[in-house]
């Protein structure tokens, strides 16, 4: 598998304009690799100042170095977002490093594969705090604390959990309340001028892939044939879209999910998908991009 190679001399090469955020600052939960990462990383190059959000201090200081060697601001913080107390307090540590929030991308999230009968209640409820309470936790806190009183963009990750998610129930169970959630806040909060949208991406060549067991490398290998496209998507790809919803474009959209999923949930075993002589262009921007191991021959 293949994407169009991009230079690190370049720099990040986003679709939007430069100095799209400029003077304004975004927090990045899940900030230390991923789609995280590469969302931080352009949110910084259109000029924003940016707060990354993790468990391992360590992912947090090398993406930290890598924004700082391009020219960003950019500082991390590290919080279990399940936490209650240590959201509250982060959120507060941004305020008072940075001195106001513009916009939070509640990224940071995880789960493992299982069929339901073999999940614990400890691994359900796991990963509902990681997909669905921590997400909660962080936009009421940047609400709170500093939206309700100055306006605001958030962008929830959720995923591509319509018509069931097998293997990963628990997950698709709270990605599912995170789009009601992103539904009910929008309304709750858009007295205050906080617009509250998803981003739901589908099958994308990050990093992640490679934490999934070795027993289902060859299904992943394969995603590509069952998608409209002909490809799996890019963290470029899925971070477009969390900027565009962040940005003044998007100013009349609120409670909306935007899935980046290469048409996937449109297909049916009764509706045969046209064949491509060519997957679909990709769009990859990210100048340090790197294809998950598990996706290279």
């Amino acid at each position: 598998m293949e994407f169009p190679p991009v230079s690190q001399a370049e720099g990040y090469r986003s679709v939007f304009r430069a100095g799209l955020f400029s003077g304004e600052v975004a927090i990045v939960s899940g900030g230390g690799s991923g789609i995280g990462r590469c969302t931080a990383h352009e949110l910084s190059a259109l000029g924003a100042r940016v707060a990354l959000v993790g468990r391992k201090p360590e992912k947090l200081d090398a993406v930290k170095a890598e924004i700082e060697a391009a020219g960003g601001e950019v500082f991390g913080f590290a919080c279990d977002i399940r936490e209650e107390d240590r959201v509250r307090s982060t959120i507060a540590g941004v305020l008072e490093r940075f001195g106001r929030i513009d916009h939070l991308v509640n990224n940071a999230g995880g789960q493992f594969f299982a069929p339901l009968a073999a999940i614990s209640q400890k691994g359900f409820d796991t990963v509902v705090r990681n997909n669905l309470t921590g997400g909660f936790l962080m936009a009421r806190e940047a609400y709170n604390q500093w939206m309700a009183a100055h306006g605001g963009a958030i962008v929830n990750i959720v995923a591509d959990m319509w018509n069931g998610m097998p293997g990963m129930g628990h997950s698709g169970a709270a990605r599912a309340g995170m789009v009601n959630f992103t539904e009910t806040a929008a309304l709750e909060w858009c007295g205050s001028n906080v617009r509250v949208n998803a981003v739901a991406p589908g099958w994308i060549a990050s990093s992640g892939l490679d934490n999934y067991p070795p027993e289902m490398r060859e299904h992943i290998r394969g995603l590509r044939h069952l998608c409209p496209m002909g490809r799996i998507g890019t963290e470029s790809e899925v971070s477009a879209a969390i900027v565009f919803l962040l940005s003044k474009a998007a100013s009349f959209i609120t409670g909306a999910t935007l899935r980046v999923d290469g048409g996937v949930p449109l297909t049916r075993p009764s509706r045969p998908m046209p064949k491509h002589k060519a997957p679909a262009p990709a769009y990859d921007g990210f100048h340090l991009a790197a294809l998950p191991k598990i996706l290279r021959d």
